[in-house]
């Protein structure tokens, strides 16, 4: 890891219900996200973490401050930073090998990189499934489909919405130690939303937390734990999830700026 790949200044973000008055999603966001490393955001529901996303991703625009991303000002989608939704959102029509290689066929390189959709493949578990359609697949194959498809044109950050909440916990564990190989084989940035405080634990460097709307960081913790000590029942794994778990508390009771929206 070195260096700071995006830096995000004192960006706000504000949305008008259908009457014009303001909804308050992002407030004052600042947070630099180094090359290499894996972080999640973690927060109660509404208080903008998707919406940062999008933000990074180049889906939306803050009204107020910048996001950064190797010195240039992000004002729009990229293939260099690749989304990854909660639903896998797959062409039904496309088989899994044609979904994983979409990105490259539009961008005109499949020709000649056509060889990696065989290697994410392969190293993702689904070989043997190439052919098959995304109905005759379950849905934590469908997800892997979509995460090949967002890496395959070897993006500078990987953005994960929530891409396990629609998984049993069994297909959860399992997906998160996937993507726990996938960020050491290749070195990826990778930023993840999810409201599952253990899965930030297991797979995180920092984990950042956000407040109620309207969105600001409260606190951003380092998770300085070896690979043995990521095993939810160790007792350094217990006692971070319990002081983030009493931050999160605390930032949700406390009162809330009121705005009429």
């Amino acid at each position: 890891m070195s260096g700071i790949l995006i830096d995000i200044q004192d960006v706000g973000r504000i949305y008008r219900d259908a009457g014009g008055n303001p909804l308050y999603a992002l407030k004052n966001i600042r947070l630099g996200i180094n090359r290499g490393e894996f972080i999640s955001i973690v927060g109660p529901s509404g208080c903008g973490k998707t919406t940062l996303l999008r933000l990074i991703a180049g889906l939306d625009r803050p009204q107020s401050g910048r996001i950064i991303i190797e010195g240039d000002e992000i004002t729009g989608p990229s293939h260099e930073r690749g989304y990854v939704f909660q639903q896998p959102a797959l062409f039904p029509w496309a088989t899994v090998f044609d979904n994983a290689a979409a990105g490259l066929k539009a961008r005109g390189v499949y020709s000649d990189q056509k060889d990696r959709v065989k290697e994410y493949i392969a190293m993702t578990g689904l070989e043997g499934f190439e052919k098959n359609y995304p109905h005759e697949i379950s849905g934590g194959m469908a997800q892997r489909v979509a995460i090949i498809r967002a890496l395959i044109n070897e993006p500078k950050v990987l953005l994960l919405d929530e891409p396990l909440g629609a998984l049993d916990a069994f297909k959860r564990i399992e997906l998160q130690s996937l993507l726990l190989d996938i960020w050491k084989k290749t070195g990826a940035t990778m930023v993840m939303v999810t409201h599952d405080v253990d899965e930030a634990i297991a797979l995180s460097g920092r984990i950042v937390i956000m407040t109620p709307r309207p969105g600001e960081i409260s606190e951003v913790i380092g998770v300085d734990l070896e690979d043995g000590e990521r095993d939810r029942n160790n007792d350094a794994f217990i006692a971070l999830r319990k002081k983030i778990l009493e931050v999160l508390h605390l930032v949700i009771s406390r009162p809330q700026p009121e705005y009429a929206i």
